[in-house]
């Protein structure tokens, strides 16, 4: 038998009947830790945890109790480390704790010591590999395991983490760590970390979706992040975008109230956040509210505010509305024109006043913010129609800044155009495609009702389907026929000579070609207004007239 005093770490034993001591040895016949072994509380909370802390003269030991039969076997030795004297302390079921990580089913460990000889195999390893309990105990690694690697950890001191075992028959993700005290290796011990590549590869592929995911919307985020919404935001070379800047740069720094008028898609929003953007509130807020979307129920609450309690399903803090949001930078109310007149009213007033008081609050609050407006409306005719406040227009339109359609500002379509490309291809991580010749055409001949949002769409739907390498015309989608182009051919047809059976490609013509002329002696040569009253592009319609040149000469 082996000595207790040879065993390292060991420091004493007591054996108690639970009414006296039967045996004690070592640091054990201090009378004081006899007095606690006999103690009924103390000694009972020590059976459940097993393992546990113990001081004595400043001496740390960690005490294991047993129960042999109805004794308490009390083994004393010195902790290992701080951290071991942590998780004891810490963890009342710490011997529980110990148990799963030893016989995990899901996690098999096999322990060598520092001639690589087994000390323990986890009861998943033994089944694994037919062995009966203990069977394995002081056999060599590579004896027992195929592909083990564990002998060269402990030759080297050196882990490996996740790497691929293959054992009867079966692939493995494991890792291989060595076990120190200060510079000895006293062995190693390794944890199967998944039970097979099927795991790893449904894992791998999670993973990769997710960093997919992560990275479209770190590209996306870092897009909106780069975006100042200045001047550069408002793209094109057109002398109507030349003039929209110049506009911009001198009402920014005022602090006047300004209404942008244009139709849907031309870039009102834009326009605002340039305006924010270089005006002397630029460090502020900008509160964007859609003034068409908010319900009449809502109107105070959303805009104003209110107090803790003020009605029911009111935040416990209360909230501030956004006008108070939009102090000392600027108050955005887009689409104005659709806001029901009794919004128009609640909103009237605090402009007038600027102050504003929470729902459920006696307390004024004094407001502070510039007031940018948006509408795709014509508000004066509103206005007429009794649908439009007169005085809530005035109170807007100190300012206002008209944003021209695409269709003036055909010109700018391939800046526009290659702007899109750039900001999609990003987001997605692919190469930017570019765009032909007679694609560019055909983008630059249509009419574009719903303007830069509209070529925006036909971009991206473009960029989807297209090669990969250029957007050909067609990767575009069919232009619709305007009706104002389709409704006009009935009157001209009238004046219009017979025609004989030149096909319909040539009565078409004819046609189109009487309907430019009439058009254009109708507006006095001027070629923007007879496009306009066509439903036709500047563009087109030069192409036209240098084709009917060519063939009268």
């Amino acid at each position: 038998m082996i000595p207790l005093d040879s065993i390292s770490g060991y420091r004493g034993l007591l054996l108690s009947d639970r009414t006296k001591i039967v045996l004690s040895t070592g640091v054990a016949e201090d009378p004081r830790l006899k007095s606690l072994a006999l103690d009924p509380d103390w000694i009972a909370e020590a059976r459940i945890r097993r393992i546990n802390r113990l001081t004595l003269d400043r001496q740390s030991y960690i005490v294991l109790v047993m129960t042999v039969a109805r004794d308490d076997l009390l083994i004393f030795g010195e902790p290992p480390g701080d951290a071991v004297i942590n998780f004891l302390s810490s963890v009342d079921f710490a011997w529980e704790m110990m148990e799963q990580l030893l016989t995990d089913p899901f996690e098999g460990m096999i322990i060598v010591d520092d001639k690589a000889r087994i000390s323990y195999m986890s009861p998943i390893h033994e089944r694994f590999f037919g062995l009966k309990p203990c069977e394995a105990r002081d056999r060599l690694i590579e004896d027992v395991v195929e592909g083990t690697r564990l002998h060269k950890v402990v030759q080297s001191g050196k882990a490996e983490v996740g790497t691929m075992q293959h054992m009867r028959g079966s692939d493995r993700i494991v890792s291989r760590i060595p076990i120190r005290r200060k510079d000895r290796i006293l062995g190693a011990y390794g944890r199967v970390m998944f039970k097979g590549p099927e795991q790893l590869a449904i894992l791998n592929a999670r993973i990769r979706a997710l960093e997919g995911q992560v990275e479209f919307y770190k590209r996306e985020s870092e897009t909106l992040k780069s975006q100042k919404y200045g001047l550069d935001s408002i793209v094109g070379n057109s002398p109507a975008v030349q003039r929209l800047r110049a506009e911009i740069v001198k009402i920014a720094p005022l602090e006047i109230p300004v209404l942008i008028r244009g139709e849907s898609g031309t870039g009102k929003e834009l326009v605002a956040h340039a305006l924010h953007r270089l005006s002397p509130r630029r460090d502020g807020p900008m509160i964007a509210v859609n003034a068409a979307a908010m319900p009449q129920t809502l109107v105070e609450s959303e805009l104003f505010g209110y107090e803790p309690g003020a009605f029911t399903g009111a935040d416990k803090k209360g909230r501030k509305g956004k006008f108070e949001q939009a102090t000392e930078g600027i108050m955005f109310l887009d689409e104005i024109g659709d806001m029901p007149l009794e919004v128009q009213a609640k909103l009237l007033r605090v402009l007038q006043d600027r102050i504003v008081e929470r729902v459920g609050g006696d307390k004024p609050r004094q407001l502070d913010f510039r007031l940018i407006s948006a509408t795709n409306r014509d508000l004066q005719s509103l206005v007429e129609a009794g649908k439009f406040r007169l005085d809530l227009f005035y109170r807007i339109s100190p300012i206002v800044i008209q944003l021209p359609p695409l269709r003036e500002r055909i010109e700018d379509i391939p800046l526009l155009s290659s702007k899109f490309l750039e900001s999609i291809a990003y987001r997605h991580a692919r190469p930017v495609p570019s765009i032909d010749d007679e694609a560019l055409t055909a983008l630059m001949e249509r009419p574009w009702p719903g303007n830069i949002r509209q070529l925006q769409h036909e971009i991206e739907r473009a960029f989807a389907f297209c090669d990969g390498t250029a957007i050909k015309v067609e990767d575009l989608t069919e232009p619709k026929i305007e009706p104002q182009a389709a409704s006009r051919p009935t009157m001209m047809a009238e004046t219009a000579p017979p025609i004989a059976a030149d096909g319909l490609r040539a009565m078409l013509d004819k046609v189109e070609t009487q309907g430019i002329r009439d058009a254009l002696v109708r507006y006095k040569g001027n070629k923007k207004k007879a496009a306009e009253s066509l439903g036709i592009s500047r563009s087109y319609l030069y192409r036209k007239l240098s084709e009917m040149n060519d063939s009268e000469v």
